[in-house]
């Protein structure tokens, strides 16, 4: 599925917030005739798009995927676009079994009455080769508990690059990070505290030290949500039932 995150405060369910993972199960629910809940691949926070999420559930009858993909986008906003339901393995799961996750973040220095409310309009000149000399120490780390939000439920803070890079893409300035799983808020304080590397605020051996304390307050403030895209999941092939 995709679906832009403008509306809706984050993938999981909350109980006072409307979420896409909430919407989605209402649709499925009404259309199925029977309680569904799902598992999505991760949790994408308030206002972040998805051009590509996974989610499973559990369903014991027949049925025919076109038509429920046909009815699931009648039925659901046109924020929210469902383009394949496949089945997979008893055991498959859509969060524990990804491989990778890639998000992209969007940056442009020109205004555009367009695209206000998904790129990040930042007018001062950023310095593409010392965003790029930022993102090629993250490699050399895997504890980012400094890019993560605070009281997280999680019980690791470690996560391993597999790519990190700033390229120049139609007056945008495009960041791609992928890794095998992300903290909360993690890529918007890499992409906030780069900007700061951009600049020429902050050093590589401060930004070395950021990342070695591992302490959310050292590291540079995030970068609004609206321009970050949840863009690539990848999974096993096995997974998918035959």
């Amino acid at each position: 599925m995709s679906y832009n995150g403008k509306a809706y405060h984050g993938w999981q369910n909350q109980p006072n917030a409307i979420t896409v993972q909430e919407v989605i199960e209402n649709a499925l629910s009404k259309l199925l005739n029977e309680k569904i809940s799902i598992v999505g691949a991760g949790r994408t926070d308030t206002g972040v798009h998805a051009k590509q999420m996974f989610a499973h559930f559990n369903y014991a009858h027949d049925f025919d995927r076109e038509q429920l993909v046909y009815k699931l986008n009648a039925f659901l906003p046109k924020d929210i676009v469902i383009q394949k339901i496949f089945q997979v393995n008893h055991e498959a799961h859509a969060r524990f079994d990804a491989l990778s996750r890639t998000y992209v973040y969007k940056i442009s220095a020109i205004k555009n009455a367009f695209t206000f409310d998904s790129v990040y309009f930042f007018r001062p000149q950023l310095d593409i080769n010392k965003l790029n000399e930022g993102s090629k120490l993250l490699f050399n780390y895997n504890n980012f508990k400094c890019f993560s939000r605070s009281n997280t439920d999680v019980k690791t803070y470690h996560c391993d690059i597999m790519k990190a890079e700033w390229d120049i893409k139609n007056d945008e300035l495009i960041f791609t990070i992928k890794a095998d799983r992300f903290l909360r808020n993690m890529v918007r304080a890499i992409v906030g505290t780069l900007i700061e590397i951009g600049l020429g605020k902050m050093t590589m051996d401060q930004l070395k030290e950021i990342i070695e304390s591992q302490n959310r307050t050292n590291a540079g403030a995030s970068a609004p949500a609206y321009a970050l895209y949840l863009d690539q999941i990848e999974y096993p092939q096995a997974i998918r039932k035959r």
